[in-house]
């Protein structure tokens, strides 16, 4: 097919495509009905041929702006949450059943903020043994997957964080993490040695394997 006829049938797809409105409408059903954030790939996939998925998205965000829910991206891919500053009204309905060990909650934390890393690296961060229930936790909530293998002997796996990790608690992507400063005003670290001192824990689930050194960035 020739440049000039390519250029031609997709003049003709733009003009068959439905007005911008009527896409961004399409665009909010498919949010709307979405169990998982969806991509402006399955956006227009899903959408009539020669609609621009990614520009009747940009109008739907800002259609929302300043609502009770907005249009956010989660990793690479969008949904319809709630406003973070209405986020306690919906504590009762987004509690957990059952709450994370101190364990899980440190092997989440060293995964997120470390990624890929290897269960022998959480082991030296920790300082005790990460239990095969610790993992399959993190594992059956999909806040957590298995990465590449690393090539080293024995090529270990490697964890990394999933995009319904980042989706819970409302990043975008791994690098808006929270810092030391936020994390201790959150109260996440009372009562815990600090980064440069000697980590020594004591749970029922892990087995000490020995003490670490925490080193700040």
């Amino acid at each position: 097919m020739s440049d000039s006829a390519r250029k031609e049938l997709a003049e003709q797809s733009l003009f068959d495509a439905p007005p911008i409105a009527e896409q961004e409408r399409m665009v909010e059903a498919i949010l709307f009905a979405a169990v998982e954030p969806v991509t402006v790939a399955e956006l227009t996939a899903r959408m009539p041929h020669g609609c621009a998925a990614a520009e009747a998205l940009a109008y739907l965000r800002k259609r929302y702006e300043g609502r009770g829910v907005r249009v956010v991206h989660v990793g690479d891919a969008w949904a319809f949450r709630t406003a973070p500053d209405l986020g306690h009204l919906m504590q009762k309905e987004t509690a957990e059943q059952k709450k994370l060990s101190r364990a899980a909650i440190e092997t989440l934390a060293i995964i997120a903020y470390h990624q890929p890393v290897t269960r022998a690296e959480i082991e030296e961060i920790r300082g005790v043994a990460v239990s095969r229930g610790t993992v399959d936790q993190l594992l059956e909530l999909e806040w957590i997957r298995l990465g590449r293998r690393r090539m080293t002997p024995g090529r270990p796996v490697t964890f990394v964080v999933t995009e319904r990790f980042l989706d819970h608690f409302g990043l975008e992507s791994a690098r808006d993490l929270p810092g030391l400063k936020e994390l201790r005003a959150a109260g996440l670290l009372d009562n815990r040695p600090l980064p440069g001192t000697m980590l020594k824990l004591d749970d029922d689930d892990d087995q000490p394997t020995g003490q670490t050194e925490l080193f700040e960035d």
